[in-house]
């Protein structure tokens, strides 16, 4: 087993993938680490998979996997994860912006510290302010709702043990979450690295502005859901459920009362309480149905992580 894994998913950066290669294999030999560096092409349609190809016959070290089409950069990680073999995993954006120089230090947290995962802190960016506004928004909201207290969630380099990888599962757009998936399957000592962050080199940013806020917390909501109601969803729709349904009853019984201890009342029928106990009632029976459904599912299709690779090598 390897030293390193480094797992780097990529869209269209030719212009930095030899630059990166470089840099990665000068950290790597002068700190005499065994290594292996996994490119992941995520349906590039410029000529990075050919930079690629090229890499792979000049280095024995590097191994690369090319999505026929655009997936996501959940979807590269989790195949990236998939093959690593090393003892440690780092992951880190192809776009220079991230700097191997960082991944020592990442290392000795995770292997003479006993970190599980060591996410890092580009606590001075080079971003313009469409992406590092909604990002401390985001890492703000995440923050709070997670109870994990690190400064950036989403920063690409990460370094793992080869367990956590292994353990977890990243899809749709979960890749900003891993470290909340990572507490939640239980590898809790999580920490953080401030890490240089460089100005992009090449190319432009694949950002996507607010939308990606949006996206982010619609994404954490998901994962909540799964990691705490994902085996047993009755217990979150049967609750909702048995409530709503005691709350109707409720308004019901006392429907009842009135009609037989108050004097002169009128038909139930005309009363709106009648009508929102009898809808508070149904919306109840509708929610355990749904939670007791949810249980006959399995929460893992068989097809969810299954992405089309054109060529490995």
């Amino acid at each position: 087993m390897k030293d390193i894994s480094m797992v780097i998913p990529l869209f269209n950066e030719e212009e930095s993938l030899k630059e990166l290669h470089a840099w990665i294999v000068q950290v790597m030999n002068a700190n005499g680490y065994s290594y292996e560096v996994l490119f992941v092409d995520d349906g590039s349609k410029d000529t990075s998979w050919q930079v690629i190809e090229d890499l792979v016959v000049l280095d024995a070290n590097v191994r690369g996997i090319k999505f026929r089409r655009n997936y996501g950069k959940s979807a590269a990680l989790q195949t990236g994860f998939q093959a690593a073999n090393g003892r440690v995993v780092v992951t880190m954006d192809a776009d220079l912006q991230d700097s191997p120089e960082e991944i020592p230090g990442m290392r000795k947290m995770i292997v003479e510290e006993g970190y599980d995962l060591v996410s890092g802190w580009k606590k001075k960016r080079y971003d313009p302010l469409s992406k590092t506004l909604p990002t401390k928004l985001f890492n703000w909201t995440t923050r709070k709702m997670t109870g994990i207290y690190l400064h950036d969630f989403n920063c690409g380099l990460k370094a793992y043990k080869i367990e956590v990888v292994k353990s977890i599962e990243v899809y749709g757009e979960m890749h900003r979450y891993i470290p909340v998936i990572a507490k939640w399957s239980g590898f809790s000592k999580i920490g953080e690295k401030e890490v240089q962050h460089q100005a992009r080199k090449y190319g432009y940013t694949k950002f996507g502005g607010i939308e990606r806020f949006v996206y982010g917390f619609l994404d954490l909501m998901s994962i909540m859901f799964v990691s705490k109601f994902g085996k047993k969803p009755l217990h979150l729709f049967g609750t909702l459920g048995i409530v709503m349904f005691l709350i109707g009853a409720g308004i019901a019984v006392s429907l009842l009362i009135e009609k037989i201890f108050v004097p002169g009342y009128y038909p139930m029928t005309d009363r709106p309480r009648f009508y929102y106990g009898l809808l508070t009632m149904l919306m109840g029976t509708m929610f355990f149905l749904t939670g007791f459904l949810a249980e006959l599912v399995a929460r893992n299709s068989t097809g969810r992580n299954t992405y089309l690779i054109e060529k490995e090598v």
